[in-house]
């Protein structure tokens, strides 16, 4: 498949009440036993990628190292791959947006780009973080390729599940202001709370991916409208605990 047909086929299975259900692997390994086992798309997660690597999250992991992983996991498989891109490792848009170039010319076909400033504190204003999606979105129309730019906002995760439902018409007003800046997705990382996802999905312009934690589960986040479903940093946790113990297995 071209890149274009990866990019196309990536955006259709996004289906509200039919999530696309992301296993976030770290390399071109996990990406090919995705494959195997008949995954429709691969998307990798940058706390693991990072871990991975003897990298904290949060862009502390080269940019280049970045790219030259993704260009392995692109090269390893015939699938759509999305990457968990943070904060496009810039602040200014011009720089956010050629660094959405060097990403596409990888072959990946879709990002996660987050609301919350790297390496600073808080979330950048709505129109901040509009401008830096629109000039990612600028820079896929630039080179032909429909990107599939899933906006993350941070307003959920890691703060307080008491103040989630106060937090929703915040979340709903990035939504409306990322769609109109050009994001093809929206995503609400650290909420797990059934109705509310529910009233997100009913009422954000995008379609909602919703990260499993907890104990939420797929039948539920399906039941709530989600269209994409990712597992974070939990494969590669999981991954590690089960070496851990057979290595421990061994003494």
């Amino acid at each position: 498949m071209t890149q274009t047909d990866k990019a196309l086929q990536f955006r259709a299975l996004h289906r509200p009440g039919r999530p696309l259900a992301l296993y976030n692997i770290w390399d071109a390994g996990g990406a090919a036993t995705l494959a195997r086992a008949g995954a429709p798309a691969v998307a990798t997660g940058s706390w693991s990628m990072a871990a991975a690597h003897g990298y904290p999250d949060g862009e502390r992991m080269p940019l280049e190292l970045v790219l030259t992983l993704v260009g392995r996991i692109v090269e390893t498989v015939d699938l759509p791959v999305t990457v968990d891109f943070e904060g496009a490792y810039a602040l200014a848009p011009a720089e956010a947006a050629e660094n959405v170039r060097k990403l596409i010319a990888t072959g990946a076909v879709g990002l996660n780009i987050e609301d919350r400033i790297v390496h600073g504190e808080g979330l950048h204003p709505i129109a901040d973080q509009a401008e830096r999606i629109a000039a990612a979105a600028g820079a896929a129309e630039a080179e032909g390729v429909p990107l599939f730019i899933n906006a993350r906002t941070d307003l959920f995760l890691g703060t307080d599940p008491a103040t989630h439902a106060g937090r929703v018409d915040a979340a709903l007003e990035r939504a409306a202001a990322y769609a109109a800046a050009g994001a093809a997705g929206f995503f609400v990382p650290g909420l797990t709370d059934l109705a509310l996802i529910a009233r997100i999905a009913r009422a954000s312009p995008l379609p909602v991916n919703v990260m499993m934690m907890g104990d939420l589960t797929l039948a539920q986040a399906a039941k709530a409208g989600a269209a994409r479903a990712s597992y974070g940093p939990g494969p590669y946790r999981s991954a590690m605990q089960d070496m851990a113990d057979r290595v421990a297995a061994l003494a």
